[in-house]
């Protein structure tokens, strides 16, 4: 699990940084949701690069959770772990769900 946290955490940093500069630019450039939308639409660039943002946070997101609630509750480690893999597919359904919305 460390390991697992620490690499996605590596596979998000530059995700992040580049995602908040595109919407940095988008709104400055006084673009609408609807034209980003058109320039996002079918391109398989975005697709991976929103893909790959998704599987890390749903990898990373969960896991660092899951931490917390180890460390700072007494719920059965068990039921923590079920959980948070739980959680983990919910982020990932949702987050391809939206790329396939955005793409």
């Amino acid at each position: 699990m460390f390991v697992a946290q620490r690499a996605s955490a590596v596979v998000l940093v530059p995700l992040v940084i580049i995602h908040l500069g595109l919407i940095l630019l988008a709104v400055r450039g006084g673009l609408s949701a609807g034209e980003i939308l058109a320039r996002t639409r079918g391109s398989i660039w975005w697709a991976l690069f929103y893909g790959t943002f998704v599987i890390a946070a749903a990898i990373h997101a969960p896991i660092g959770v899951r931490n917390i609630l180890n460390e700072w509750t007494g719920a059965n480690r068990t039921y923590v772990n079920g959980s948070m893999m739980l959680l983990g597919l919910l982020f990932l359904g949702l987050g391809f769900r939206a790329v396939l919305a955005v793409v």
